[in-house]
């Protein structure tokens, strides 16, 4: 087990690099303080991995939720330092989670998980343009982006996933306005990217395989 966690653990490294690497090359550059992707994938990602390994996990098993894991990091610093959610990050999402689900799939789970998958990222997504559309103040067009692919690792968990991670987000944005009423800077917008990444890992750790 122990070396699963350190392997996980690289590999969250290594994603958390590459997406500062990307972020430093999008238009305008984003920038975030050194090692913060690095360091904060490697403790997701070994966190994640122990404690599916611990309830039996396979290593396929393991391929998406380390995949969600280590996108949570730098989306989450991103949109709070920034406010973005930029397409650097977003848009590539969906084509390593989509290889995740079909390496998965392709190993022995359930076939019917990639039609949950399909159409979960169709609905979550479609519901969040939805709110866009009508309530324009309350997310951003990353935001849309980002609802497509964890609705698609949501309806993969399961249908009732979707509910959950919709909850667990809504419950992380009020934590982040009264955390930022309580400094008295009222005035300043609280992010939605963190609380919709924060339901599906959750999601993702206690749901999945």
């Amino acid at each position: 087990m122990l070396w699963t966690v350190i392997a996980g653990a690289t590999c969250g490294a290594c994603g958390g690099w590459l997406c500062r690497w990307a972020l430093r090359r999008a238009r305008p550059a984003l920038r975030l303080p050194n090692r913060s992707c690095e360091l904060g994938a490697a403790v997701v990602c070994a966190l994640v991995t122990g404690w599916l390994v611990s309830r039996g996990a396979s290593v396929t098993e393991l391929l998406m939720p380390l995949v969600v894991a280590t996108l949570v990091v730098p989306l989450t610093l991103t949109d709070l330092t920034h406010r973005r959610l930029p397409d650097v990050l977003t848009l590539p999402a969906y084509v390593l989670l989509g290889l995740a689900l079909t390496l998965t799939v392709a190993t022995g789970a359930d076939g019917a998980v990639a039609g949950r998958a399909a159409v979960s990222t169709v609905v979550f997504g479609g519901l969040h343009a939805v709110l866009r559309f009508t309530a324009p103040h309350t997310i951003g067009a990353g935001d849309v982006k980002l609802a497509g692919s964890v609705g698609g690792v949501l309806g993969a968990s399961g249908w009732a996933a979707l509910p959950v991670g919709f909850v667990v987000a809504a419950v992380v944005s009020m934590l982040l306005t009264a955390f930022v009423a309580a400094r008295g800077d009222r005035h300043r917008g609280v992010p939605y990217g963190p609380g919709l990444l924060t339901g599906t890992l959750v999601v993702v750790v206690l749901g999945w395989p």
